[in-house]
């Protein structure tokens, strides 16, 4: 039986501009969960999801009560990891029943040393207008970037070396549990001489998937979003989606600009790493995307 490792976004599973609820996410989750569990009949599934909205809310939670110190990100991340897992869980066992399905908090390696440190690029939370980044700056002390028309909170994301938990993971896979794992792109630890530390990051998920995909040797990553697939021309009147292409083609395109760029670096290291295919597109459209018949499909 094939493998597959399926990465959803965070703004996948709550619309950007949506109140973030729990009930936004259950009928966000609720789209895609009867898919996933038919797609577990024919393949061991591991599934990665993003945390970025999510993990903001639980910073601006935890800093509204001034009575306990701030906890830090990687223990926001974990607690996203339960939440989003525990959601993800409840709508697969709600639409087939008869599957297992385990969420397994997961921790990652990185590198303390990884420039993203000096110079964060992760979006979490929700977006701002512009002009509130002044009062935003003075009440938090928080960095904040342009995210198209706003502005947004941004934190280290350094880039995943390895996943801790892989053994766990292989084992469930093994079991024909679908596996909701590396939630948030994992938690961020560092290894040093007294051993292994939690880190104040937050990694990108479509990275530590593929590195997922790499390690428990997954024959197909699928990067689920937002957009339908990858466009040429993005947002002119000449805009066309690409349904296949090579890495080397998508290559200029594969750029840290914080919206699809990140996306085809994960899904082409992927690919250039096994030779096997990878999938960007819609969250609704898994089916016809694994298909080849939506989204993007890249090749070696």
């Amino acid at each position: 039986m094939k493998t597959l490792v399926i990465a959803l976004g965070g703004n996948a599973l709550l619309q950007r501009g949506a109140v973030l609820s729990a009930e936004n996410q259950y009928k966000s989750i609720a789209l895609i969960a009867d898919a996933i569990g038919k797609l577990a009949q024919k393949y061991r599934i591991a599934i990665v999801h993003g945390n970025g909205p999510q993990v903001g809310l639980l910073a601006l939670q935890n800093l509204a009560y001034r009575d306990v110190p701030p906890y830090p990100l990687d223990i926001l991340v974990a607690e996203s990891q339960g939440m989003i897992g525990y959601m993800l869980a409840q709508q697969l066992s709600a639409s087939h029943p008869q599957q297992p399905v385990s969420t397994l908090l997961t921790r990652v390696l990185v590198d303390a040393q990884d420039a993203d440190y000096q110079a964060p690029s992760k979006f979490i939370g929700p977006v701002y207008a512009p002009e509130q980044r002044q009062a935003l700056e003075a009440k938090y002390g928080w960095t904040l970037k342009a995210d198209g028309n706003y502005i947004r909170r941004v934190v280290p994301s350094p880039a995943p070396q390895k996943i801790l938990d892989i053994e766990a993971i292989t084992l469930l896979l093994s079991q024909r549990h679908i596996v909701i794992c590396n939630g948030g792109g994992g938690i961020p630890m560092i290894a040093g001489e007294h051993g292994l530390t939690g880190s104040e990051a937050v990694i990108d998920k479509d990275l530590a998937a593929a590195l997922l995909a790499e390690q428990v040797g997954a024959d197909h990553l699928v990067i689920l979003t937002d957009a339908d697939a990858v466009y040429q021309e993005w947002g002119t009147p000449r805009q066309r989606a690409i349904r296949r292409a090579t890495t080397q083609e998508l290559a200029p395109m594969a750029v840290a600009d914080g919206a699809m760029g990140p996306k085809i670096m994960a899904v082409s290291r992927f690919v250039d790493r096994t030779g096997r295919t990878a999938h960007i597109g819609g969250l609704q459209d898994i089916d016809a995307v694994l298909a080849g018949q939506a989204g993007t499909s890249i090749l070696p």
